[in-house]
Parts: structure tokens; sequence; C-alpha cells
């Protein structure tokens, strides 16, 4: 993430997926904290939808 409108994607992005409860961003480390529903969905969905949008993201535990 390069750029003030970067972490809006991102996060737009994450929260586009059904599960997912809250989304923080954190342009300077890179880094997003994702709150969702295992029973709805899963780490890797999350991945992909960032991914989808043009920023890749890996599950950090």
């Amino acid at each position: 993430m390069t750029c003030a409108l970067c972490p809006i994607t991102v996060r737009k992005a994450m929260q586009g997926v059904a599960g997912v409860k809250s989304v923080a961003v954190d342009l300077e480390s890179g880094t997003a904290t994702v709150v969702f529903d295992p029973s709805v969905t899963n780490a890797n969905a999350i991945v992909t939808a960032s991914t989808n949008a043009g920023y890749r993201a890996s599950v950090k535990r």
C-alpha cells in the first residue's frame, strides 16, 4: 500500500466478504486486522478478496 486510498480499497474489499465483522487497516505497517465469523467465511476468502482488489495479502497467525 502506497497511498491514503489504498487502505480504503483493501478495507472495502475485505468488508465485502460475507461474515466479516470489522476490518482495521494500518497503512504504515501494511497490515489489516480482520474480525470474522468462521462459520460463514475463512481467512483464505478474505485474502482472496484483497488480492482480487489488487493488494496481495497473506495470513499472519
